[in-house]
């Protein structure tokens, strides 16, 4: 059974800094060179990166374009790209910008015809982040709640053509405090693929959300415990292939 381990690459003023529950003021630096992280984590067998643009996330427009057209163009992996993308525009922009898919995260809440309309001129490419904080869906950078199911949001989005959808937890994000697999698995119910973000510490728990490779979630997202050096991406990439296997 295939299952990625996705690292992550959150872009601030040109930076890969990495934020504590998306809080702008919980910020740090860990490189001021993202395309030497993203060529260092393709080399180690990333099959895919996830490149946040914090600065879109919360200004609602993109502010690192340049530098995810110099990550997307430095490594042969395809490239999922979220932050700020609220408009056709910005979708077609973010696509010639080199990358393989457009993350929708508040637009999927606020503006269902956005994504239906993303989702006709580049089936496959759009995947929905839903993000949630005490079992409600947050948007705008994670500072606004939303008042919605994520399950029921789920749902609505495969309806409108959405394949992949990326859940994350919002009170386990960058705390390293282990993944919630009972919520990840409650989202698989929708009949997208799910990809998990928030809360990894340790291999042990990409082990865990590996062995639900079977159920429908096809990869996890991994950034401060990398960056942190609780381990590498090789040993990552090979607990979950392990696990995965098993499973299967």
């Amino acid at each position: 059974m295939s299952f990625m381990v996705i690292p992550a690459i959150d872009l601030r003023r040109g930076c890969c800094v990495r934020l504590i529950q998306g809080q702008s003021h919980q910020e740090t630096i860990y490189s001021r060179e993202p395309v030497k992280v993203a060529e260092g984590f393709a080399k180690a067998g990333a099959e895919r990166l996830h490149v946040v643009d914090l600065d879109g996330a919360f200004s609602g427009r993109p502010g690192n374009l340049d530098v995810i057209r110099a990550v997307a163009a430095a490594v042969s992996v395809p490239v999922e790209v979220g932050g700020g993308i609220r408009d056709l525009e910005t979708i077609e922009m973010v696509l010639d910008a080199g990358a393989s898919y457009v993350i929708l995260g508040t637009a999927a809440c606020e503006n269902p015809g956005l994504v239906a309309a993303a989702c006709r001129r580049h089936p496959g490419r759009i995947i929905v982040g839903i993000d949630a904080r005490d079992g409600l869906v947050a948007v705008r950078g994670w500072v606004e709640s939303s008042g919605m199911d994520p399950l029921d949001l789920a749902r609505r989005m495969v309806d409108l053509g959405v394949q992949e959808i990326i859940f994350t937890d919002i009170a386990r994000d960058g705390m390293l405090t282990g993944p919630n697999t009972e919520a990840l698995e409650k989202m698989t119910g929708a009949g997208a693929k799910v990809i998990a973000s928030g809360g990894v510490a340790a291999l042990e728990d990409i082990r865990a959300i590996a062995k639900l490779a079977g159920r429908g979630i096809i990869g996890v997202i991994v950034g401060k415990a990398l960056y942190s050096g609780r381990f590498t991406l090789e040993a990552a990439i090979e607990a979950a292939r392990s696990a995965a296997d098993h499973a299967s």
